[in-house]
C-alpha cells in the first residue's frame, strides 16, 4: 500500500502530474484521508465538519456502515458484466427509482454519471418529440461533456471550444439579480414569458425539450418561486415541449419535503435525471421517463460501466436508508434550523450578506453589499477561514460569491450550530478586514 504523502508532497505530485484545470476549491487545501458520518479528516487527524458533502454528494453520510457492507458485499460477489448481460442489482434499482419517482415515470436508463445521465435524456427526447432545439437556463450547470457543456449556461464552465449546436438560453427565476430589474411583486413571471420570447426568436417554434435544475447548484442555490414551474409547464405544453428536471443535486430527498426537487413546485416532467447523492459517492447516474417516451429509444444502447452491480447495489441501499433513517424529514427540519440562522447572520451582517435561499438541506448564502456588489474576495476569505477552523462550505454562483451549504443528509442541529458559530467568526473577521 502507498504511504501516505503529506499535504505538500501531495500538492507537488498532483501539479505535475494532473490536468490544470483540476484546482483546488482552497489556497491551502487539506489531505482528506478518512470519512466518517458527518466529519471528514486529513493526514495529520485534524477532524472537519462537512457541510458541502463531497459537492452535493454523501447524502447518507460518509462510511455510512450499511451502505459499506453493501458495497464489500457486492465486490467480492460479481464487479462487472455491463448493460449487455443481466444483472439485478440494475433492474432493483430501475424498480425501485419507479416506485419513488412521480406520475408515470417508471422506464430507466442508468449511467456512471449526472452528464451522461443528462445525455442521454437529450437524446431520448430528440427522439421522442422528432425534433432538435434545446432550451436550458441562464447560470445553468449540467455536466462536463460537450453537449452538457453547452447546456451550461456559466462561462467559467464552458470550455473555449465551438459549443454544440441547437441550444439556446433562457432568463431564469434569479429573484435576487432579476435580469428584468423586477421585484417578485412587480414581476408577473417576466422569466416565464422569456421562454416563449426564446421559443418564438431563438427556434423553429418547435424545440424538443426544455431542461432546469429545480434549484440550481452551481448557479448559486438560486430558487425559483413556488409558481415558477407551474407557469413554465404551461407554456411548454402549448408548443409540445418535453420537460427535464435535472436532479443531480437537488433528487433523493435533498429539499426536504419529496423525493425529487420539482415535486415541490406541483409539476411532474416528462424525465428526471439524477445521480451523486444517489451513490454516495460511488460512480451513477440515471435517467427516467414515461413508457411512451423510452419506447422511442428502442436501438440498442450500450453502457459498459452505467448500472454496474456495484454502484447499482450501494444505490439501492442509499435509498432504504434513506427512508429508514428518514432522512428526508431530518433534511426539512434541519435544513429551516440552519436557513433561519443564516437569516439571522443576515440580520447582523447585512453589508456582507444580500441573500439567503433555498429549500431543505439544499441552502445558499450570497455575499453583497447593499448595491448587490458581489463580494467575491470576501466569499473567498470566508470559505478558506472556516476552513480553517474546521468547517467544509462550498461556494458558487457566477461570481462565486454564494456560499454553499449542502451537507450530509444526517446532519443535526448540534452540527448545524457549529457551522453557524464558524461562519459568524469568519464573518465577523471579514467585516473588520473590510472596513480596514
Amino acid at each position: 500500500m502507498t504511504a501516505t504523502l503529506n499535504r505538500d508532497e501531495l500538492k507537488k505530485k498532483r501539479d505535475k502530474y494532473l490536468f490544470p484545470s483540476v484546482r483546488q476549491l482552497y489556497s491551502d487545501p487539506p489531505n482528506f484521508v478518512k470519512g466518517k458520518g458527518v466529519h471528514l479528516y486529513d493526514e495529520k487527524g485534524r477532524e472537519y465538519l462537512d457541510m458541502f458533502a463531497g459537492i452535493v454528494t454523501v447524502s447518507v453520510g460518509h462510511c455510512h456502515p450499511k451502505v459499506v457492507k453493501t458495497t464489500v458485499q457486492q465486490v467480492e460477489t460479481l464487479q462487472h458484466t455491463s448493460t449487455i448481460f443481466m444483472t439485478q442489482p440494475m433492474v432493483d434499482l430501475a424498480e425501485k427509482l419507479a416506485q419513488i419517482t412521480p406520475g408515470n415515470l417508471s422506464k430507466s436508463f442508468i449511467t456512471n454519471s449526472g452528464t451522461e445521465a443528462n445525455e442521454a435524456a437529450i437524446k431520448v427526447a430528440r427522439l421522442a418529440s422528432g425534433r432538435n432545439e434545446v432550451i436550458a437556463l441562464q447560470h445553468s450547470y449540467h455536466g462536463e461533456s460537450h453537449l452538457a457543456g453547452t447546456l451550461t449556461a456559466n462561462h467559467n464552465y464552458r470550455p473555449d471550444i465551438m459549443p454544440a449546436i441547437g441550444i439556446v438560453h433562457a432568463a431564469n427565476a434569479y429573484c435576487y439579480r432579476c435580469p428584468f430589474q423586477k421585484t417578485p411583486d412587480s414581476c408577473q413571471m417576466e422569466c416565464v414569458k422569456d421562454i416563449e420570447r426564446v421559443i418564438q426568436t431563438q427556434t423553429s417554434g418547435k424545440p424538443a425539450v426544455y431542461i432546469a435544475e429545480p434549484i440550481q447548484g452551481v448557479g448559486g442555490t438560486i430558487t425559483p418561486p413556488d409558481d415558477y414551474f407551474k407557469e413554465v409547464k404551461k407554456v411548454l405544453s402549448n408548443y409540445g415541449v418535453l420537460f427535464i428536471s435535472d436532479e443531480v443535486q437537488t433528487g433523493v430527498g435533498r429539499t426536504g419535503t419529496h423525493w425529487f426537487g420539482i415535486q415541490s413546485y406541483g409539476v411532474e416532467p416528462d424525465m428526471i435525471t439524477m445521480a451523486k447523492g444517489l451513490g454516495n459517492g460511488l460512480p451513477i447516474g440515471a435517467v427516467i421517463t414515461t413508457p411512451e417516451i423510452a419506447e422511442k429509444a428502442s436501438k440498442q444502447q450500450i453502457n459498459t460501466f452505467g448500472g454496474n452491480p456495484i454502484s447499482a447495489a450501494t444505490a439501492c441501499t442509499v435509498l432504504e436508508v434513506i427512508e429508514e433513517e428518514k432522512l428526508m424529514a431530518n433534511a426539512l427540519e434541519v435544513g429551516n434550523y440552519i436557513k433561519a440562522g443564516l437569516e439571522d447572520l443576515q440580520k447582523h451582517f447585512p453589508d456582507l450578506i444580500g441573500d439567503v435561499r433555498g429549500k431543505g438541506l439544499m441552502l445558499g448564502m450570497e455575499l453583497a453589499d447593499k448595491k448587490k456588489t458581489p463580494l467575491v474576495q470576501e466569499t473567498m476569505r470566508l470559505v478558506e477561514t472556516t476552513k480553517d477552523d474546521g468547517v467544509i462550505v462550498g461556494k458558487g454562483g457566477l461570481y462565486g460569491n454564494v456560499v454553499r451549504v449542502k451537507p450530509p443528509m444526517t446532519i443535526t442541529k448540534e452540527h448545524a450550530d457549529i457551522m453557524l458559530k464558524s461562519l459568524k467568526k469568519a464573518l465577523e473577521s471579514t467585516a473588520k478586514v473590510s472596513v480596514g
